[in-house]
């Protein structure tokens, strides 16, 4: 029997990927509560693998039990939920696995039942999708001045235009009244000592769009206790990390973007 000791320290970082990977907060916990359920039943996925990758590769057995219908079939897909459909579940698994869980390649293969030269292949086809993208209009939401540069530098590098830096809730409600943008990137604490939290349910009462947070305490967002945001980077991050984000937050969300 599977030690739930064992995997609880895991289960909120799943939850975070599942969300990612489906969409939804509502479907992805859904496939957590499964997995777990299944775990506890000792229908077990480790065959001598760390608790970690047992759990996921549990989860994933769960998962592609089941089949999702395709939001939309043209043949010229335009909302990112469109476009989702249009690549291949398993790129959005192997991209996020790596990039946003942390996995190296080989327990990718593990979890996904592949061959790290499949996994690599998978990678790099999510990529080239997230490369081709529309371009969007960006807020980030950031007091630390290099991180936020760093930040802009990315978002510059993958084509889309940065349209502010806000280092506070004020400032950064007024530059998404003054721009609106398509996606905000933001920190949880600010610099005087508001929430980047509080920042981005200001602007979204007003706006559609997605949000990736940026956080060094992940486990403080994800509890379980509120609606909790889909799409979270912890600090210190990669490159890859915030591409695999952005671009995952670009795919899911349902309104169309337009570039600037």
């Amino acid at each position: 029997m599977t030690n739930a000791a064992s995997i609880g320290p895991y289960l909120p970082f799943l939850r975070r990927y599942a969300r990612a990977l489906t969409g939804s907060q509502k479907a992805g916990d859904a496939y957590v509560r499964a997995t777990l359920e299944a775990a506890l039943a000792g229908r077990e996925a480790w065959d001598g693998a760390s608790p970690r990758v047992g759990l996921y590769r549990l989860f994933h057995v769960i998962w592609s039990g089941t089949t999702l219908e395709p939001v939309s079939d043209a043949s010229d897909p335009k909302t990112p939920d469109e476009r989702l459909q249009a690549l291949p579940s398993s790129s959005r698994e192997a991209l996020l696995l790596t990039s946003v869980e942390g996995f190296v390649r080989g327990e990718a293969a593990a979890i996904l039942g592949k061959s790290e030269a499949e996994i690599d292949r998978d990678i790099a086809d999510a990529q080239l999708a997230i490369e081709q993208q529309l371009a969007c209009r960006v807020l980030i939401i950031e007091d630390e001045s290099i991180i936020a540069i760093h930040l802009e530098d990315m978002m510059i590098e993958l084509g889309h235009e940065v349209v502010g830096i806000a280092a506070t809730r004020d400032e950064a409600v007024k530059l998404a009244v003054a721009q609106r943008p398509a996606l905000v990137l933001a920190d949880v604490r600010l610099a005087d000592g508001s929430s980047g939290i509080d920042a981005v349910t200001d602007i979204l009462r007003s706006f559609d769009l997605p949000v990736v947070f940026i956080t060094a305490y992940p486990e403080r967002l994800l509890t379980g206790e509120r609606i909790e945001p889909t799409y979270l980077i912890t600090k210190p991050f990669l490159p890859e990390t915030v591409k695999a984000a952005v671009g995952q937050a670009l795919f899911f969300h349902p309104a169309k973007l337009r570039a600037a």
